[in-house]
């Protein structure tokens, strides 16, 4: 049986030096004759338990022995090396980010956020305002959250923004924010583990979706939250005991599976969202293009300081709304899908929501990992056809 101290997440030291020799090797146990290098996943809801409670397994809303070796690869990537650091899985994206916000703020206390963050902040913001909680909101850029710490109980980090992809300084914010006694989670949802570690920049939480690119293939709801200080995680354990928004063995298992891959399939996906960029900015009825590596974008600057890759992402603006959906219809590799980090890639017309403040034509593209030159291609012929049907 799995020990207490992967059961706790904490990631081991010294680390492997590259990173995809720490994605192949994340989370494995040690090796026993006749059995798999990946346990297949445990499904339990009671462990045997004889006597007096101890050893890490009790139940299954408790801990899991799936979840501990998702939760010990997961702290490898994020914080490869660091002694303490310790990692939560959840059961989505926004359980995590609802673990971190909601368990570490009290009535009266006030909590800085994006107000260009991703469009379910929002709905967190009325949930906290119910409980008490004062909000305070700034735009991603220009690290424009520093003017609205003062007092504040926690800062919440959006870098790359989504849909936006703005950029900001977390470690000029982190450094701000611990001055005054506040603590700092990021959303490392869009960068992944290989593209940023915000805790190496001076956040308290890095908190991420992994139903995006850390696992990548659109199979999988997932969250996670690393967290440098274990009390701090144990916090974080403990609401996730109460709340109860626990991965299944099943998603835990696959997650881990997919780590394996996470480096081949980043590296792939950044380099065609480049290109796409790149060919995007010689069309005309391309406006607001965005995308943190090129060399033009307002964000870059920042992104080459504080990341290893740009991400996946692509966000522009077609003319209109009937434009942005005539280029949408006419894509033959791209899948008009709400997510983003898979394999396949993906675009939408991100007004349809309602949520995002953006213009009806604006397009938040994700690329996959196709051959960068059909992809390019492909999004070339459809620019074409939307302009041709326009006409």
């Amino acid at each position: 049986m799995i020990g207490n101290d992967r059961t706790e997440g904490r990631a081991p030291a010294p680390a492997p030096a590259g990173e995809g020799t720490r994605a192949v090797r994340a989370g494995l146990p040690e090796p026993v004759k006749n059995e798999p290098p990946l346990p297949g996943p445990v499904f339990a809801a009671h462990f045997h338990l004889p006597g007096e409670v101890e050893g890490p397994y009790t139940y299954g809303r408790d801990t899991n022995p799936t979840w501990t070796l998702l939760e010990q690869a997961i702290g490898e990537l994020e914080a490869p090396g660091a002694d303490g650091a310790q990692t939560v899985v959840f059961a989505s994206g926004m359980a995590a980010v609802s673990a971190v916000l909601l368990s570490q703020s009290r009535a009266g206390d006030t909590v800085v956020l994006p107000d260009d963050g991703y469009q379910a902040l929002p709905l967190v913001r009325e949930q906290l305002a119910a409980y008490g909680v004062r909000v305070r909101t700034a735009p991603t850029g220009g690290d424009a959250q520093l003017a609205a710490l003062d007092g504040a109980r926690l800062l919440w980090i959006e870098t790359p923004s989504n849909p936006g992809l703005d950029v900001c300084d977390v470690r000029r914010l982190a450094e701000a924010a611990r001055a005054g006694g506040t603590l700092v989670a990021v959303d490392n949802t869009l960068a992944t583990p290989l593209g940023q570690r915000p805790l190496e920049l001076g956040a308290d939480f890095s908190v991420a979706s992994g139903t995006k690119g850390l696992t990548g293939h659109g199979d999988v709801l997932l969250g996670y939250v690393v967290c440098r200080d274990p009390e701090l995680a144990a916090g974080i354990r403990r609401w996730r005991k109460i709340i109860g928004a626990i991965p299944g063995p099943m998603e835990a298992w696959l997650a881990h599976r997919s780590l394996a891959t996470l480096q081949l399939r980043t590296h792939r996906q950044w380099s065609n969202a480049l290109a796409v960029a790149e060919a995007l900015a010689g069309r005309a009825e391309v406006t607001g293009l965005r995308h943190p590596g090129l060399p033009g974008d307002p964000s870059h600057a920042t992104a080459a300081r504080q990341m290893q890759g740009f991400g996946s992402v692509v966000s522009f603006t077609l003319p209109d709304r009937a434009h942005a959906e005539r280029f949408m219809a006419a894509l033959r590799l791209v899948e008009d899908a709400t997510s983003f980090g898979g394999v396949r890639s993906t675009a939408e017309r991100r007004r349809r929501w309602g949520g995002d403040a953006v213009p009806e034509g604006f397009i938040r593209f994700s690329a996959g990992i196709e051959d960068g030159e059909d992809l390019v291609a492909d999004v070339l012929r459809a620019l074409d056809d939307a302009a041709a049907d326009a006409s």
